[in-house]
């Protein structure tokens, strides 16, 4: 076994949306022989990309998985989404590889999401190499790239490839650790042999550059350099392969994914240079009984534990769980405990994703990602292990929701249809939030951005043929009072019969904010009998659902009830709770009611060039700038913003800064809406009533 787990690859795909991550996967799937042809992201033919969603956005929306074998090696490639909207699953997936190829696009060069997949992988301590792809293309240009990589991420790149060739000419490279090179033809054939004339002093001058870069990753191997003796090529992939696990440096790679230039030598690299599940640190979970740490190595023999990293909704298949085997082995069926749902979960077989396919699969061992159909309770994030043995793993975090949208079905009585039918969705993307808002009464459902949001209503209808219409949630506005005044509330109705009688005398008076509502019972000498008290504050506590102003419930103030009078035969708990509620409307209406509106806390985070574009729009949007940090080569803005400002910011943000600036927002507190805007919100609501 422990042979197999030194010939496995797990590898994430990571980039900014098209550098060319499905296109790269689709040649390596054609070169390992798991394909008969170069499937293309315009055509929608991919392996990877096979939602609909994806085929009609051109894009990849969700991780998708696939094996290749390749010279003795198993390598599971996960090709990930590059798109801002749906990077959480990109994150999430990344759980299941011990490697990325970080792929940035020759012509355009790194870009925001390439930044953000650098950020991940060290967050999670990821090994990584570069691929620059897109040589073949007009403005491609490799040492221009080659210098934004240094300039834009925190890393040591270290050069193994140069190209043959530029831009249309582009037509092979040179391997600098074989020192060949190696020329492709137009059906991707390739022919090796020696450098070519005009590259030899560049390719000497690299050639030694990356002899004293990869030297430094191992004393011994520096130590014979300085000596003077010739390095063999084992020596330096070995060297390399130190420093790519210990993240000295960044090994650089390049080619042409569509025509297929570089891609068998790419392959080989990963076999040679890229760390096994074996090379990885033990893992470190808590025991679910009393939460003391617990460390699991990639062996057979220790006990069975793996991380769910991602979980696919099918309304006829049910669910299908992919999963990263940490430790231990898995039999074709049988039984496993999910230690973060506290259940048993029983399943019959084990599978290997292939694309939208999956085929059957004997075991699994450590490292090894693997699926299994129609678990009851398990989703992404949730840890499976041996129920004598538990272990809980800490899942990484979905990126927050940006953006919220109400919905409304189109037909009527599909409400609880649209609540059944996102929580499945929910399963397969836990970057989506769903909420009922108690005071707006609106479903709302929250993402990274509108096209998520849009690509999950298509989701919906397609999978559970339930349609909604969007629109922008409506603002959970407030009303108070300012001034303290004293009413009387008296309901007195007199039909043949008993007649109603009830009337009671209130103080009303503003408390701070946030104090919500206090009732006072101040009645002295018996002129309100008790019993009929408590009527009085249910009347109070009722009519403030419906505020004066314009129907926002009224909050932050105090009622003392301190006087009334009653009738022996007519008074009753519904003619004091009436009485009671017009004291509230006749104090309201005249104690200086004024409208709240919720403020956000906003966290921005930017390049330094765009903080005069964000500060200005902050400005207009009633924004109050709380103090600014740096984080890197970022600055981050604390502010405080009315809602209603900030409902459509995530693609105002993308606008201004090039999709490079991000933001969270939390709710901090009500303040009072400025006199100006409160006749067209109150104009507004009105017209919405009616």
């Amino acid at each position: 076994m422990s042979e197999a787990i030194n010939e496995l690859r797990n590898i994430a795909f990571l980039a900014h949306g098209g550098a060319g991550k499905t296109s790269l996967a689709e040649a390596i799937l054609f070169k390992a022989g798991v394909t008969k042809r170069i499937g293309r992201v315009e055509d929608g033919t991919t392996v990877m990309d096979f939602e609909p969603e994806e085929l009609k956005r051109n894009t990849s929306i969700s991780s998708g998985f696939c094996q290749y074998v390749w010279k003795k090696h198993t390598v599971n490639l996960i090709d990930t989404p590059g798109d801002q909207n749906f990077f959480s699953d990109t994150k999430l997936s990344m759980q299941a590889a011990d490697a990325g190829v970080l792929l940035v696009d020759a012509v355009d060069g790194v870009k925001v999401q390439t930044e953000q997949a650098w950020d991940f992988a060290n967050e999670l301590n990821l090994p990584c190499i570069i691929f620059i792809n897109k040589l073949d293309r007009e403005r491609a240009d490799f040492s221009r790239t080659l210098q934004d990589i240094s300039d834009c991420l925190d890393l040591k790149p270290i050069t193994l490839h140069l190209p043959i060739g530029k831009e249309e000419d582009f037509k092979g490279i040179v391997d600098l650790v074989s020192m060949k090179s190696y020329i492709y033809d137009e059906d991707g054939k390739v022919t090796k042999g020696d450098i070519p004339s005009d590259m030899q002093d560049q390719v000497d001058s690299e050639k030694e550059k990356l002899i004293e870069d990869v030297a430094e990753a191992d004393d011994e191997l520096i130590e014979r350099y300085l000596e003077g003796e010739t390095l063999s090529d084992e020596d330096i992939k070995t060297a390399l392969k130190k420093g790519v696990i210990s993240r000295e440096f960044v090994p650089v790679l390049c080619g042409a994914a569509v025509k297929n230039i570089g891609i068998d030598i790419f392959m080989d690299t990963i076999n040679s240079v890229m760390p096994s599940p074996a090379d990885s640190d033990a893992r470190t979970g808590v025991d679910p009984k009393d939460d003391s740490e617990i460390q699991r190595t990639v062996n057979p023999d220790e006990p069975f534990s793996a991380i769910v990293v991602k979980t696919i909704a099918d309304p006829y298949a049910g669910r299908l769980s992919i999963f990263k085997v940490i430790s231990g082995t898995l039999g074709s069926e049988g039984n496993f405990y999910n230690s973060t749902k506290e259940v048993k979960e029983r399943y019959n077989q084990l599978l290997t994703i292939f694309g939208k396919e999956q085929k059957p699969a004997t075991g699994a061992g450590p490292g090894s990602i693997a699926a299994v159909a129609k678990l009851k309770e398990t989703v992404t994030g949730d840890t499976l292990c041996d129920e004598g043995n538990k272990i809980r793993y800490t899942c990484a975090e979905p990126l927050p929701t940006l953006i919220s949208f109400a919905l409304q079905p189109k037909s009527k009585g599909d409400e609880d249809k649209i609540f059944s039918s996102i929580s499945k969705l929910l399963e397969e993307d836990p970057a989506l939030q769903l909420d009922r808002n108690l005071e707006t009464h609106q479903i709302l459902l929250s993402g990274a951005g509108q096209v998520h949001i849009e690509a999950t209503i298509e989701k919906l209808k397609r999978k559970y043929n339930v349609e909604v219409n969007l629109s922008t949630p409506k603002v959970p506005y407030k009303e108070t009072i300012k001034k303290k005044v004293r009413a009387q509330g008296k309901h007195k109705k007199q039909s043949g019969g008993h007649g109603q009688y009830g009337d009671c005398w209130i103080d009303m008076e503003p408390l701070p904010s946030g104090s919500g509502f206090e009732f006072v019972d101040a009645v002295v000498g018996g002129v309100i009998p008790r019993q009929y008290i408590p009527a009085v504050e249910k009347g109070i506590i009722e009519a403030s659902q419906k505020g004066v102003l314009a129907g926002f419930p009224c909050v932050d103030f105090k009622v003392t009830l301190n006087d009334g009078s009653f009738h022996a035969v007519d008074s009753s708990e519904m003619a004091f709770k009436i009485a009671g509620s017009l004291a509230y409307k006749k104090a309201a209406e005249s104690a200086n009611p004024i409208l709240l509106e919720p403020i956000m806390k906003v966290t921005i985070t930017t390049p330094d060039e765009y903080m005069g574009d964000i500060m200005g729009d902050l400005n207009g949007r009633r924004g109050r700038v709380l103090g600014m940090d740096s984080a890197g080569k970022n600055q981050v803005i604390n502010a405080n913003v009315p809602m209603s400002e900030f409902l459509t910011y995530a693609p105002d943000l993308r606008s201004m800064t090039g999709g490079r600036g991000i933001y969270t927002m939390e709710f901090s507190h009500y303040d009072e809406v400025p006199a100006q805007l409160v006749d067209k919100i109150i104009e507004a609501v009105t017209a919405q009533q009616e």
